[in-house]
């Protein structure tokens, strides 16, 4: 195993352990042609913690603004190394989001840089702390001293004096946001021993040699982005190559074929892209490619592993979990028996560490085998809770188990199938788009409660919205002009012909809109199979 956790170990105390025994190897690189060895990356983060520390005194959150690249990897490892804690804000989901998000946290200090502001096109603010400004804080004597430090103070002694004094495993690393069913983001509290658990985990289910490199295409503000391409290549001591589109293919296979890329990490619809237009050649030395956040159709997986000759891996995970649940893994040989390790259609096997069950929705009997129902997990990798919001947290956390609002079943096995969801959210091109939201703007501009929003399947991003109407004197045409006017994200849009009037509503016995009804009737209205 690359990685054992070792009493005490925090994120970034791990990484500098892992610095150590990999000086010279390269850590990190980027599509802008920044590159860094692990000695290198370690001084620089030593360096900047002590400028973001100074900077940040009495604040316990430091927002941090930036895409997957060298410079977004260095200000979180920096930002823990200062004992502060990052917080990555999505800059995909719009200023209402971001500005819930410094809400929460009380955040006074946002890491950023000037390019990256440029090509996103978001305005400068005070609270702004630029990359660019604090590199030119740093003395030839503080480089000095932290390269010292870097090369000969003992580990402990390092750890102490970077972010070490007061913190545990237990102690939060970092708030991850992900979209509440009526639009606010809830804060998830991560903590070290969450992330290092499933780092671990997944140790011991891939295995590389010491020049295997990751390709990080997932945002940090992406549960599976600040695990699995910030933290997991590094703990393990490999390398990894960022670039900040994960819809760029050309570069991606540029990056990939340049830095001989073993192990991706993505969804089912950036891969469409890169099996389009990504060469063999190109991804001539990948191993591994892992996909999550939506669902894996049998076509795309076929196309890929033609194209490319690897099977691509479907997993499961959740904010709450840190992300990793469970993954369908390379083939296991125990003793000369083979091991069942892929199912087509499932998401595999719950991780080391995790369990998981099916119970019944309503009256939370069970464990069930072969039938379906709610899927509850628990584990090390499991949050701490929802920032500020204890009743949240109780709502989904009971007994010690993490209610993932997901139908699905276990086969005799223990392979997990999800099937439906409960919870009002639709996987869109990877982010997750909630139905709640986007009724309560169509009820705005109809000026009454008549939407109700469901989703069918979609080839090219996974799922799309169907959104149904009841008010008789509006058009499909002009909701959709209005609906375009508003502040919401173009991903979470339903296109114009999947607005729908109906006469009614469904609804059950107690008045609640009934979600399988309304489903059904979208994939009805609009001529998509279940299965497909």
């Amino acid at each position: 195993m690359r990685y054992q956790r070792q009493p005490g170990d925090l994120l970034h105390t791990a990484f500098f352990r892992a610095a150590r025994r990999q000086w010279p190897q390269l850590a990190m690189a980027d599509s802008t042609g920044q590159k860094l060895t692990y000695g290198r990356a370690l001084i620089a983060v030593l360096a900047l913690s002590r400028v973001i520390r100074r900077l940040t005194e009495g604040q316990e959150m430091v927002a941090v603004l930036l895409p997957a690249s060298v410079g977004g990897a260095l200000a979180n490892i920096a930002t823990l190394a200062a004992g502060r804690v990052p917080v990555n804000l999505n800059f995909t989901a719009g200023q209402g989001a971001m500005d819930a998000a410094i809400g929460q946290c009380k955040v006074r200090t946002i890491l950023t840089s000037k390019r990256f502001l440029d090509k996103a096109s978001i305005p400068a603010t005070p609270s702004m702390v630029f990359l660019e400004d604090l590199g030119k804080q740093i003395s030839g004597a503080a480089k000095l001293s932290a390269l010292l430090q870097a090369k000969l103070l003992p580990l402990p002694m390092l750890a102490s004096k970077y972010g070490g004094r007061g913190k545990t495993p237990d102690s939060v690393a970092t708030i991850i946001f992900s979209s509440g069913s009526t639009g606010m983001p809830k804060g998830v509290m991560i903590s070290h021993g969450n992330i290092l658990s499933n780092v671990e985990s997944l140790a011991t289910l891939f295995k590389f040699d010491d020049t295997a490199c990751f390709i990080g295409v997932l945002p940090f503000f992406h549960s599976f982005g600040f695990t699995g391409t910030l933290w997991l290549p590094l703990l393990l001591r490999l390398s990894v190559a960022f670039h900040p589109n994960p819809m760029d293919a050309k570069t991606i296979g540029e990056l990939a074929e340049k830095y001989g890329a073993s192990m991706l990490i993505s969804t089912p619809t950036f891969c469409q892209s890169y099996v389009r237009r990504i060469t063999k050649e190109q991804f001539s030395k990948l191993q591994f490619a892992i996909v999550g956040a939506e669902k894996l159709r049998e076509p795309l997986a076929k196309a890929f592993r033609e194209q490319f000759g690897v099977n691509l891996l479907e997993g499961y995970g959740c904010t709450e979990m840190a992300p990793v649940v469970s993954v369908n893994r390379p083939p296991v040989d125990a003793e000369g028996r083979p091991q069942i390790s892929v199912k087509p259609g499932s998401v595999g096997h719950p991780i080391p560490g995790v369990e998981a069950k099916i119970v019944d929705q309503h009256t939370g009997e069970g464990p069930l085998i072969d039938k379906e129902g709610l899927l509850l997990v628990r584990g090390p990798n499991m949050m701490l809770g929802y920032l500020d919001q204890p009743e949240r947290t109780a709502e989904v956390i009971r007994d010690g188990w993490y209610s993932t609002g997901d139908i699905a079943k276990i086969d005799r096995d223990g392979f997990i199938f999800i099937t439906d969801r409960l919870s009002r959210f639709s996987k869109i091109g990877g982010e997750m788009v909630p139905h709640i939201k986007v009724e309560d703007t169509i009820n705005e501009i109809l000026g009454e409660t008549c939407c109700a929003v469901s989703a069918v399947p979609d080839a090219s991003k996974g799922e799309r919205l169907v959104a149904f109407f009841t008010r008789k004197d509006i058009t499909p045409e002009v909701l959709w002009e209005r609906l375009t006017s508003t502040d919401l994200p173009r991903l979470w849009l339903p296109r114009r012909d999947s607005l729908m009037h109906i006469d009614a509503i469904p609804t059950l016995g107690t008045g609640k809109v009934d979600l399988r009804a309304l489903r059904q009737m979208a994939l009805e209205r609009s001529g998509v199979e279940l299965n497909a």
